[in-house]
C-alpha cells in the first residue's frame, strides 16, 4: 500500500490535519513519506500545513513540490468551477503521472482530497471516479458532531458501491460544544452499521 487517499465526508472536516499527523507518524516509524494535494483552490496551502505537522520544510521536498500540488487555483471552490473560471482544463493523466512519479521516490504518498467524495473535477468526472480509476485505498475523515452519522454512512455507501477499499474512518472533533454522548456514540454506531474499522477520534484542541 504505497498510496493512500485521505477523503472527507465534507469540506473542512479535518483532512489536512489527519494527513499531516499520519505522515509524521509514518516518518517516525522510518518510512519516507510525501503528501499530495491534487487540487488546491484558494489562497491557503494545505501542503504547507502538512509539512509543518511533519516537522519538514518546503526545501526538503524542493525536487517534488510541483508534483505535490499539480493544480493550483485562485478561487476557493470545487475544482470544476475553479478551473473553468481560469480557463484551464484539468488533465487526469497529469494527476496520474504525478502520483506515479512520487510513488517511485517515496515509501508512502498520502493524497489529501478536496471537499467530499462526490466533488466534480470536470463536467464528466467526480473525485470518487478518479480514486477508483487509480485503484487507491481510502482513509475517511469525518467531523465528530451532530449530523455526521448521515454524512459518514453516505460516503461509505458511495465507496462500497464502487468497490473502493476503505482502510477505516477517523473522527475529528473541531468544537468543544458538542455533547460528549454524541462524540462517543458517533464512531460506535457507524462501526456497527457500516462494518468499517474506526481507527480513532482526534480530540478538540484550542490551537
Amino acid at each position: 500500500m504505497r498510496s493512500i487517499f485521505i477523503a472527507g465526508t465534507d469540506t473542512g472536516v479535518g483532512k489536512t490535519i489527519v494527513t499531516g499527523i499520519l505522515a509524521r507518524r509514518l516518518i517516525e516509524k522510518g518510512y519516507s513519506v510525501v503528501t499530495q494535494k491534487w487540487f488546491q483552490a484558494g489562497p491557503s496551502s494545505d501542503i504547507n500545513v502538512h509539512l509543518k505537522l511533519m516537522g519538514k520544510q518546503r526545501k526538503d521536498y524542493a525536487r517534488h513540490l510541483h508534483l505535490m500540488n499539480p493544480y493550483l487555483f485562485k478561487f476557493a471552490s470545487s475544482p470544476h468551477l475553479a478551473s473553468r473560471l481560469e480557463g484551464r482544463n484539468i488533465n487526469i493523466d497529469k494527476i496520474k503521472k504525478s502520483l506515479k512519479d512520487l510513488s517511485g521516490h517515496f515509501d508512502f504518498v498520502l493524497v489529501e482530497g478536496s471537499g467530499g467524495l462526490l466533488v466534480p473535477l470536470t463536467r464528466k468526472m467526480l473525485l470518487i471516479d478518479l480514486i477508483k480509476k487509480l485503484r487507491m485505498s481510502v482513509l475517511l475523515v469525518a467531523e465528530n458532531k451532530l449530523g455526521t452519522i448521515n454524512h459518514t454512512l453516505l460516503s461509505i455507501e458511495a465507496l462500497k458501491a464502487r468497490n473502493i477499499k476503505i482502510i477505516g474512518v477517523i473522527f475529528n472533533t473541531r468544537s468543544n460544544r458538542v455533547d460528549w454522548r454524541i462524540l462517543k456514540d458517533n464512531p460506535d454506531i457507524v462501526r456497527r452499521l457500516a462494518g468499517i474499522d474506526i481507527l480513532g477520534a482526534l480530540p478538540y484542541f484550542k490551537s
